[in-house]
């Protein structure tokens, strides 16, 4: 699959395509729906499918607030492909960009760079300045320009899904809510870093700390169920382990900064440190507490590695 930076990025060859347009965070199954209906649409025009998908996310750029994001672009891209996409395109979200007219987001993307000769988007897409352009006015200008335009309800078994929806799902600590709606679990990705080391000196339960980028979608503060893994496996080694994962301020220490901390269960003799992992999230166990006496704390930990256990299926 290729990736283009921006319409600079596409091939000066490139012939027509079918165009799928959106941000796509979380490609979930609804973001899957509409993909199925442009990788249906390229099979009837023998075209490749081309997702264009925007960083920052739009939300950064008009109001200045970052939502969580559910999938950093090397995920998104990962992802798109994995469920039909033969290009993506990343289009940097700017003030010019947002300040352009729907004709002029058009021509200069979709018909001049990727030639579309279908688009394909949500059924309340909005483009152009002050969002003045909608799948109607799409669909004008694919008469003028060429191309069909279609507007896709971003359902799946009925149900609508979003972006949102999954984002508020995971604040509420509800990942295995937020799954049925991904159609996966919920990933985080960052490199371990040196913590407290509370853990293996103070606990006996040696935690990887994870130091993950700003704005990343995390569960609310709890203990978790999942899975940690390598992002690249050694050869020959193990490379994913059933976890117990923390999430919060660690307040029977009085903490105040809030980490992502994975137990490895029964394991004290993994080196991670500067190694770049993953935690997938399966289910809540419960939520984050303060302990008055440490024994207290050691006991509850004994007990949630053995409900992860129980969750997780693993002797």
């Amino acid at each position: 699959m290729r990736r283009w930076d921006g319409p600079e990025g596409v091939p000066s060859g490139w012939g027509r395509s079918v165009v799928a347009v959106g941000v796509f965070d979380g490609v979930h199954r609804g973001h899957r729906a509409l993909l199925a209906t442009a990788v249906e649409r390229g099979r009837e025009l023998d075209l490749p499918v081309v997702v264009v998908t925007f960083d920052p996310h739009p939300e950064a750029v008009l109001r200045g607030v970052t939502p969580p994001v559910l999938t950093p672009v090397e995920r998104r891209i990962e992802l798109l492909g994995g469920y039909g996409a033969d290009a993506v395109c990343v289009m940097p979200f700017t003030k010019d960009l947002s300040a352009r007219t729907p004709e002029e987001f058009v021509r200069g993307l979709l018909v001049d760079r990727l030639h579309a000769a279908a688009v394909v988007v949500g059924e309340d897409f909005r483009f152009g300045h002050r969002a003045a352009g909608d799948v109607a006015e799409l669909a004008r200008l694919g008469g003028e320009f060429g191309f069909t335009a279609d507007g896709v309800a971003l359902v799946a078994d009925g149900e609508a899904i979003t972006s949102t929806r999954v984002r508020g799902l995971l604040a509420d600590g509800d990942v295995a809510g937020a799954a049925a709606l991904l159609g996966r679990p919920h990933r985080v990705e960052g490199e371990v870093v040196h913590g407290a080391a509370r853990g293996r000196e103070l606990l006996g339960f040696p935690t990887a700390n994870m130091d993950l980028p700003p704005h990343t979608a995390v569960p609310g503060d709890g203990v978790y169920a999942g899975w940690l893994s390598r992002v690249e496996p050694v050869p020959g080694r193990e490379s994913r382990w059933p976890a117990a994962i923390s999430v919060g301020t660690n307040p029977t220490f009085d903490g105040a900064e809030r980490t992502v901390e994975s137990y490895a269960l029964d394991r004290d003799d993994l080196e991670l440190y500067g190694v770049r992992m993953t935690v997938d999230f399966t289910e809540r166990i419960r939520g984050q507490e303060r302990f008055d006496r440490l024994d207290d704390l050691i006991v509850a930990m004994r007990r949630d590695v053995e409900r992860c256990r129980a969750v997780l299926g693993v002797s």
